[in-house]
């Protein structure tokens, strides 16, 4: 076994190469339980590193790396992703790390990004943000071996490590809402089709209403991809079936919503009740104000970077799954606050 690399020790151990690194090298930020796992490992195999591999292996690139499936442009267009990158970089400056930007748009640019931040040395850690793109990247990551942190819950969740809001419960929260508040016809704008935000949204509006006795009528849901003016024509597009109240899956869509139905002559939320998602501050300035669900954006992004270093430092199993609490913020356009004046 004189052939053995410290790819090969970080495997057989269940950590990652940079940890193997440590314990080669005899630094502290290693957990004891994880330093006795790998020079367990290292006596059975007789592994030895050499000094040119040992002083390799020492040196740390001290960066780690961020992956948006998201072209440049959209990147800054959506609020969410600023305050996400702004979390994880308050994060990094924290805990003396660098942070190096992937952006991804196509499977082209997938393909070019691979190589380059799985190559040894460069960085030691990914984060991913989970999306429609990116999903392949993630398998390729975990089979690197290479500490990963996803930031949202990708749609394989077997051997990764990831953090996330309960989509879910906080959709049903809200629609909830607007099923006490007397409202049936209750329609729905989701987000970008076949991402588990997308996906887990729209579960919890179905279970909502079934919980009801209510049935889904398809004709009330409607797509759009959280842009402002995807949420403008999916409102369009609702209108003519008359809903009641609106859930829609981003803020952002729903601001676009808000302003398709005032350009139809409909007031909000006396004729249309309309929920967001993430209470950015548009959410706040909007007219009315927008009822919708609060996420901790930043706060996802700095517990994201915090993880992440775990797994650097104490192994890469087992795996850390952290879920953040949401909670739904009452304002004018539900309609709540004149039910409750009047």
């Amino acid at each position: 076994m004189s052939n053995l690399t410290l790819e090969d020790i970080a495997k057989l151990s269940g950590v990652s190469r940079s940890t193997v690194s440590r314990v080669v090298n005899d630094h502290p930020n290693v957990s004891q339980d994880v330093r006795q796992r790998v020079l367990q490992v290292i006596k059975q195999t007789g592994y030895h590193p050499n000094a040119a591999a040992r002083s390799l292996a020492s040196a740390r690139s001290g960066m780690l790396g961020l992956v948006l499936p998201r072209s440049f442009s959209a990147l800054f267009a959506d609020p969410y992703f600023p305050r996400l990158t702004q979390g994880i970089a308050q994060a990094c400056n924290q805990h003396d790390y660098t942070l190096g930007l992937f952006l991804l748009n196509t499977k082209e640019e997938e393909e070019k990004i691979f190589p380059q931040i799985s190559r040894p040395g460069l960085l030691e850690g990914v984060l991913v943000q989970a999306g429609q793109i990116g999903e392949q990247l993630i398998s390729r990551l975990v089979n690197s071996n290479m500490p990963l942190m996803i930031a949202g819950r990708p749609f394989e969740t077997n051997q990764v490590s990831y953090i996330d809001i309960d989509n879910v419960a906080a959709a049903h929260s809200a629609v909830s809402h607007l099923l006490r508040l007397g409202y049936r016809r209750i329609a729905t704008i989701q987000g970008l089709e076949k991402s588990t935000v997308t996906v887990d949204r729209l579960e919890g509006y179905r279970k909502a209403l079934r919980e009801r006795g209510l049935e889904t009528d398809e004709t009330l849901i409607a797509s759009g991809d959280f842009t402002e003016t995807s949420g403008y024509y999916a409102m369009q597009q609702l209108m003519p079936v008359q809903p009641e109240a609106v859930f829609v899956a981003s803020d952002q869509m729903a601001v676009g919503a808000m302003r398709a139905l005032r350009d139809a002559g409909l007031r909000i939320p006396d004729d249309v009740a309309i929920v967001g998602f993430d209470d950015l501050p548009v959410a706040k300035t909007a007219t009315p104000p927008l009822t919708t669900v609060r996420q901790p954006i930043a706060q996802l992004g700095v517990q994201a970077v915090e993880i992440l270093i775990d797994l650097i430092e104490n192994g890469i199993s087992p795996h850390r799954r952290v879920i953040l609490d949401t909670e739904l913020v009452i304002r004018e356009s539900c309609g709540a606050l004149r039910r409750v004046a009047n």
